[in-house]
């Protein structure tokens, strides 16, 4: 078997991740993104999310969905998005694969921004925009992840989806309060 250290991280044309492509590549690797994702994308909810008074008081939409869906849905989206980040990390580095990672941590941030935009600071016109943007970004996060890997630009599409039907359900809460 040949020896792939000097390939793998070498700094070549895409480079390493933060030096992590062959800790994560096995499937302790996979776990432990899975875990990450999901921890990063629920801290924003658990610190400040639904529960207040505030959010109460609004008027929901007719397509608000019960609120126990949300924690199921964003926990299977974030478990195919961290599998679609592991099957990146495992694609031989190029700079697609460099460009297809940054692109999914600038759209994670985003996405990470809108909880405490919505519930926390109370402005839901600013958490419009920003799921309008993390919708435009997911796309490009799509687009790059396929130039890498087909099957993990497919696991990102149920996100785009909900990203999308959670932008017109944010147009719908500005639009009844």
């Amino acid at each position: 078997m040949a020896d792939t250290s000097t390939t793998r991280g070498s700094g070549g044309s895409g480079g390493p991740i933060s030096g992590l492509d062959e800790r994560l590549d096995g499937f302790l690797g996979l776990v432990a993104l899975v875990l990450a994702v999901n921890v990063a994308g629920a801290v924003p909810a658990v610190v400040g999310g639904p529960d207040s008074a505030w959010f109460a008081a609004l008027t929901k939409p007719a397509i608000y969905p019960p609120s126990w869906l949300f924690g199921v849905v964003w926990t299977g989206l974030f478990t195919l998005s961290a599998v679609a980040v592991w099957l990146l990390v495992r694609a031989e580095p190029s700079r697609a694969r460099r460009l297809a990672l940054g692109a999914f941590v600038l759209q994670f941030a985003v996405n990470v921004a809108w909880t405490p935009t919505f519930f926390a600071f109370q402005r839901i016109a600013a958490a419009l925009a920003i799921v309008v943007v993390l919708a435009v970004l997911l796309a490009g996060t799509v687009v790059a992840f396929a130039r890498v890997d087909r099957r993990a630009a497919a696991l990102l599409l149920p996100y785009l989806a909900w990203v999308c039907f959670a932008a017109v359900l944010n147009y719908r809460f500005i639009a009844l309060n």
